[in-house]
């Protein structure tokens, strides 16, 4: 079968769709599977050097208010649209794979247009605009697939959110060893994960930058992937800044803690692995990164804290003794690590081999 995977732009788009390229040529190694992007996306690094071939076609940003940008929307998706359906002959795709985002909507029109199944995922609990479209499509003619129970979308499969096999098999404990030594960690001291997404996030920097001083100060030691744009505001024994981590599972399995924003792929990977988190949702948005984060919130995996109340004098009073707190982050890891399924990858990439054209 060949396979045309599109989305990117973020890790939140282009995580589950590697993790499903991934499963596929596992489950069947003669699948030829292409993926779908733009110039402006992460998927121009993360998708060659992962050894899959990728397509690039125009964005088509869909603007959340009334701007010029949003007068030149038909124009920009007739000439994507055209893009992607000139992929799909190319490379003679028999079923389109949409993960959301700019990306994924022209080639959910093109496919439509050719008659091709169309399979949907959604990250989020609560649906993106581009696949709100294309699960009208879906529905009828493919599947609809989502990450948490409950998204709204006709006829959703809950299957879960793809992760990568590295992550969803990660034995912590056996792993811990190799990150400390990867980061240049301390055994003796409890270790707090920060990340505020592939690029990112300025409260959360500049929060953690802040309380840094008075948690290493209390016996800790943080790990903060900045994103690759930003530089340290700090240098301290005890303070490790990273722009980017490419072996995020060495991340997971140092971290006694973790404060990251709860987008999909951020819920999913400290859930699974059961690392206690902090989570802090993006300010903008439909609100779906809170949704996100309220199962394991919920269950008492984690905390949930506004992004404007997230201040450095918040770190310091919640999670300065957390850190110190080896019973309650074990109850957290564990009532986490139950609520993820861990096969969602294989999953979907069996629904992916099912259709027929």
């Amino acid at each position: 079968m060949k396979v045309l995977l599109a989305g990117g732009g973020t890790a939140g788009h282009t995580s589950p769709l590697l993790a499903t390229a991934d499963a596929l040529r596992r489950l069947a190694p003669e699948t030829e599977v292409t993926c779908l992007g733009t110039a402006r996306g992460l998927e121009t690094r993360v998708v060659p050097e992962a050894g899959y071939p990728l397509e690039l076609i125009p964005p088509v940003p869909l603007p959340r208010r009334i701007t010029g940008e949003l007068f030149r929307v038909p124009a920009n998706l007739r000439r994507s649209v055209k893009a992607a359906g000139e992929v799909i002959d190319r490379t003679g795709a028999e079923v389109v794979v949409g993960f959301g985002g700019y990306v994924s909507l022209p080639a959910y029109f093109a496919a439509r247009r050719r008659r091709l199944p169309i399979v949907i995922h959604e990250q989020n609990a609560l649906p993106g605009l581009a696949n709100k479209i294309g699960a009208r499509f879906a529905a009828k003619r493919g599947a609809v697939a989502v990450s948490f129970p409950g998204t709204p979308l006709p006829a959703a499969q809950y299957v879960g959110l793809p992760i990568r096999r590295m992550i969803s098999t990660l034995d912590r404990a056996a792993s811990r060893p190799e990150g400390l030594a990867a980061f240049g960690l301390d055994p003796a001291k409890p270790t707090l994960v920060v990340t505020g997404g592939s690029q990112g996030a300025v409260r959360i920097n500049e929060a953690i930058t802040a309380a840094a001083p008075s948690l290493i100060e209390q016996g800790a030691q943080i790990l903060h992937v900045i994103g690759p744009k930003n530089e340290p505001a700090l240098t301290m024994e005890g303070y490790h800044p990273e722009k980017f981590v490419t072996r995020m599972d060495l991340a997971l399995a140092v971290a006694d803690l973790m404060v990251c924003r709860s987008g999909a792929s951020s819920v999913v990977e400290a859930a699974a692995t059961g690392v206690p988190a902090v989570f802090v949702p993006l300010a903008i948005g439909n609100g779906e990164q809170a949704r996100n984060a309220a199962p394991v919130v919920e269950a008492g995996g984690a905390l949930l804290v506004d992004n404007a109340a997230f201040t450095a004098d918040w770190v310091k009073t919640h999670v300065g003794p957390l850190l110190h707190s080896p019973e309650q982050l074990a109850a957290m890891g564990a009532a986490a690590s139950h609520l993820i399924p861990s096969d969602a990858d294989e999953q979907l990439a069996r629904i992916i081999l099912g259709m027929k054209r």
